[in-house]
């Protein structure tokens, strides 16, 4: 089964071919996604990487976390699902909350 890691501490000049280079010493790459600046395209330093195996991944842990790379320390390890974010529960922040008379 296939798992994805949360890879932080990338060097904002790091590009995907480079991460996958590294993490295929650990075992065969599904993909690798580095999250840019949506208004810039600049690195926001961290990405994801999916491992083939759940074995795969705990090497990739085993092997990276705290690695420096690219001149900083790598911190590798398991991605927890997106929390769901509900922006129509703002408790009336802003404008819109409290009631108009």
């Amino acid at each position: 089964m296939q798992k994805k890691l949360y890879v932080g501490g990338l060097s904002y000049n790091t590009d995907v071919d480079e991460v996958r280079d590294l993490f295929v010493q650990a075992g065969e790459v599904v993909s690798v996604n580095i999250i840019k600046d949506k208004f810039t395209n600049q690195s926001r330093g961290f990405g994801f990487v999916e491992m083939a195996t759940e074995q795969q991944a705990s090497e990739a842990i085993n092997k990276f976390n705290g690695k420096e790379f690219g001149g900083r320390k790598l911190t590798v390890n398991e991605s927890k699902p997106q929390e769901k974010r509900n922006f129509s529960d703002n408790k009336g922040g802003g404008y819109g909350g409290g009631k108009r008379w």
